[in-house]
């Protein structure tokens, strides 16, 4: 696709990149054959060959508008394009350009602004968020359904995690909301690990990802928290830490993307590098490790549900999959794998109508198998569909240690 930037485009600390990624499009559309947004609402500028047409406009110098803005909000960056795209299109990399060129242009009203900071000093406080979730628990039959659905259907505690005595030692991001909505997904990953040889390091200091910052309108404040955890894991790392294990893949997606975000920070671009090298989904270092031992006596029927951030960011669709299979439980089958469940982080949230109808449509296509339980891989699309109140959904691991601790030959 050919492009002429303007002169304030050129001048943007991405511009090189995003004439790159404006150029590689050749505007062949087969992108929008497995656009969620595409798919239901039918408009050209609703999928990913249209928003690259409205960013390219922008950095071309006509203005940017609410309505630009809005069609840039309702992308999921579930990048399925990219998975689809057969001209290895960076799309994500020019939305998340193309979104601080128009979040700068136009205000957003005012009750826009107060969620979108709401949800990012959220994700910025743990501990508040864990009480606002028992909070709502307590108070759970005055919510408006809507809210009531963003919280856990039964309480949760997180049990016992094993001391550290390995000599093989992976640090795990903590995250800022599955502490509060699923707090043994964490320590049932500790236990798993133990049983394979690795202890967990614990690392207090190290906090949010970044995610939620850097797709809220506030790209500078992600960057300075993707800053602050790499100072916080530094010393383990230097101490031999083998991997840096996120339990939710939206969070994995970002942390890989470290290197590349800070790729122009000279102080932070090695040692982001060196994080972005040690980060592992969960699923690849269980899957990595002999599993012999590990058989799962299990009777449940599995539907796997696996995030866009495990299959289309990080390229590991299907190893859920595979790894429950060779811990011997049994799945069913699910149609439309590919499509996003609407939760894209807090997309579920900002959007909520569309969010819905895609949950629905992925229920109905995850529970056609009829499976007692659905796991996922990410804390967001987990709660997500679990708001719906209908076959439980929960994180793989935890079922996965449910079924070590009831095999006898294990205990």
């Amino acid at each position: 696709m050919q492009t002429t930037l303007s002169d304030a485009a050129k001048r943007l600390a991405r511009a090189e990149e995003a004439e790159r990624i404006l150029r590689s499009c050749v505007h062949c559309g087969f992108c929008n054959a497995t656009c969620p947004t595409y798919q239901l609402l039918g408009d050209e500028l609703d999928g990913p060959r249209g928003r690259i047409y409205l960013i390219k406009q922008v950095l071309e110098g006509q203005p940017a508008s609410a309505k630009t803005q809005l069609h840039l909000d309702r992308c999921l960056s579930c990048r399925n394009c990219e998975t689809t795209c057969p001209s290895g299109v960076d799309y994500h990399s020019l939305l998340d350009i193309g979104r601080a060129v128009v979040d700068q242009a136009v205000a957003r009203p005012p009750l826009q602004r107060a969620l979108r900071s709401g949800l990012r000093n959220l994700a910025s406080h743990p501990t508040a968020f864990k009480r606002l979730v028992q909070l709502g628990r307590s108070v759970d039959s005055l919510l408006p359904a809507a809210l009531k659905a963003k919280l856990p259907r039964s309480a949760a505690t997180a049990q016992a995690r094993p001391q550290a005595h390995h000599e093989r030692r992976v640090l795990l991001l903590e995250g800022c909301v599955q502490p509060g909505l699923s707090p043994n997904t964490n320590a049932a990953t500790a236990r798993v690990l133990d049983r394979l040889g690795i202890s967990v390091t614990a690392t207090p200091q190290a906090g949010c990802c970044g995610a939620v910052d850097y797709h809220l309108d506030a790209q500078a404040r992600g960057l300075e928290r993707a800053r602050h955890n790499i100072d916080a894991w530094w010393p383990a790392i230097e101490a031999g830490a083998e991997a840096i294990v996120q339990t939710a893949s939206g969070c994995g997606a970002f942390v890989k993307d470290y290197a590349k975000l800070l790729h122009g920070d000279g102080q932070y671009a090695s040692k982001a590098r060196r994080v972005s090298e040690l980060a592992r989904d969960l699923v690849e270092v269980v899957a990595a490790e002999p599993l012999d031992k590990l058989t799962c006596h299990s009777g449940q029927l599995l539907a796997v549900h696996c995030p866009c951030s495990l299959q289309h960011a990080q390229k590991l669709g299907g190893s859920v999959e595979a790894l429950l299979k060779r811990l011997g439980f049994n799945l069913s089958n699910v149609p439309d794998g590919h499509l996003c469940c609407g939760s894209a982080g807090t997309y579920s949230l900002t959007q909520p109508q569309l969010a819905r109808q895609l949950r629905d449509n992925k229920l109905d296509a995850l529970e056609s198998g009829r499976p007692d339980v659905i796991v996922s891989a990410n804390i967001g699309c987990q709660t997500h569909l679990d708001g719906a109140g209908r076959t439980p959904v929960r994180h793989w691991i935890e079922l996965v240690d449910e079924a070590l601790a009831k095999s006898p030959s294990l205990a």
